[in-house]
């Protein structure tokens, strides 16, 4: 399906880089730009309002000297806990960000807000009803986060998941879910996707702001290693049992949570990390230009084997 004005003959790659909390910062943003990608942050990355344009400022500023460059979008939590939303809404709009990712939440007013400066829109969703509110709240895509995605995502099968969501929706569907490499880049548009979005790989590179604990972890794991629960966030999301267990915690006996309150979010994700189920396939700490070319040149084979 067409992409949004914002994003149509501006990817070398249909990849979003997914917004990471804690994870995805300017540098990890612009390289992934650089490269041809989707690059995304949350804007409750920065600690303040105020932080989070000056972050809008140093990554429109470093992207203006490389025309070629794929746009880049924020992600906001719509959220009643997040008492951001707003302010964060406004100065998305005074910078005239090109993909506004929303969460936990499509309202159409603030739908109305992005397209009134020519922004885009797309929706993360983990179930069919929750992707046909987002249909209603006219968002230009949605984000499919099926089973095996990192951070906040569904149990759903991504064959499942994408078929029934083109069913009714006629934008741009975007696949999250174990995804790694160029060849399962190309799987995903095979399956109905337009896009696809990858979280867990580029936690691991040297441009993304996790801790170098964080990034030796993902090498030494597997999709066996990774829990999904809600115990830890109040939303089910998947983690790796060694960091959740040398956080103190039984990964087979945990307390649950509560309900999701972004106040403690920062607090608890940064000791405890999260990791999709593709993690097993990731053996390396490239940099993000390293790994765009390997992802180019593996969904370029894999398009030319699927030709032959």
């Amino acid at each position: 399906m067409p992409l949004p004005a914002s994003l149509t003959g501006r990817l070398r790659l249909p990849v979003i880089a997914s917004p990471m909390f804690l994870v995805s910062g300017p540098d990890l943003v612009i390289e992934t730009c650089k490269a041809g990608m989707v690059g995304t942050f949350p804007a409750l990355n920065q600690r303040s309002s105020e932080g989070y344009a000056a972050w809008l400022d140093e990554i429109q500023g470093r992207l203006s000297g490389s025309p070629d460059a794929a746009p880049f979008g924020v992600n906001l939590i719509v959220h009643r806990t997040n008492p951001r939303l707003e302010q964060d809404l406004a100065i998305t709009a005074q910078h005239k960000v090109p993909l506004v990712i929303t969460s936990l939440g499509a309202v159409p007013d603030i739908v109305k807000a992005v397209h009134g400066y020519g922004g885009a829109v797309f929706h993360d969703v983990i179930s069919l009803r929750h992707a046909q509110k987002a249909a209603e709240a006219g968002v230009d895509g949605i984000i499919a986060v099926a089973a095996g995605a990192g951070g906040h995502a569904g149990t759903l099968s991504p064959f499942a998941l994408v078929a029934e969501i083109r069913r009714f929706f006629s934008g741009t569907i975007v696949l999250a879910g174990a995804i790694s490499s160029g060849a399962q880049i190309a799987a995903a548009q095979l399956m109905g996707a337009d896009l696809a979005y990858l979280g867990t790989r580029f936690i691991a590179t040297t441009e993304s702001l996790a801790d170098p604990a964080y990034k030796a972890m993902l090498l030494r794991t597997s999709a066996a290693d990774i829990l999904y629960t809600p115990a830890i966030s109040g939303v089910n999301a998947n983690f790796m049992r060694e960091s959740i267990q040398a956080a103190g915690l039984d990964p087979d006996n945990l307390t649950s949570h509560g309900k999701l309150d972004m106040a403690s979010e920062a607090k608890v994700w940064k000791t405890i990390w999260s990791a999709g189920q593709g993690v097993g396939s990731i053996e390396d700490v490239p940099s993000v230009a390293e790994l765009g070319a390997r992802l180019a040149s593996e969904y370029a084979q894999a398009r030319a084997s699927l030709a032959g």
